[in-house]
């Protein structure tokens, strides 16, 4: 299976209290052949800190761009074996790698 949709959250401009709500809600949306990347000021470990105490081992969190000014990072579901479910990941140069 092959990603083919990219969504990407640009959370820099979402109040602060509300971007985690708004990424779960995204995350929570995903299917099989999309992956979201999200743009931040800042690394968000608290974020992944979270995401992996709601769902642990259930997404791929990949960096993209490790600041200074931004990140983005590029979050997939995982299958049952441990892989990100789109075998075209950006590790591969897939769709993802934008």
């Amino acid at each position: 299976m092959n990603i083919s949709t990219v969504t990407e959250l640009d959370v820099r401009a979402i109040p602060p209290q509300d971007r985690h709500a708004r990424i779960f809600d995204k995350l929570d949306a995903l299917q099989g052949d999309e992956c979201l990347q999200i743009v931040n000021d800042h690394d968000p470990v608290p974020l992944r800190l979270q995401l992996e105490s709601r769902a642990p081992g259930q997404y791929q969190w990949v960096y993209l761009q490790s600041g200074p000014e931004h990140w983005r990072i590029q979050i997939s579901r995982m299958n049952a074996g441990g892989q990100a479910k789109a075998e075209d990941s950006c590790c591969s140069g897939g769709a993802c790698c934008g």
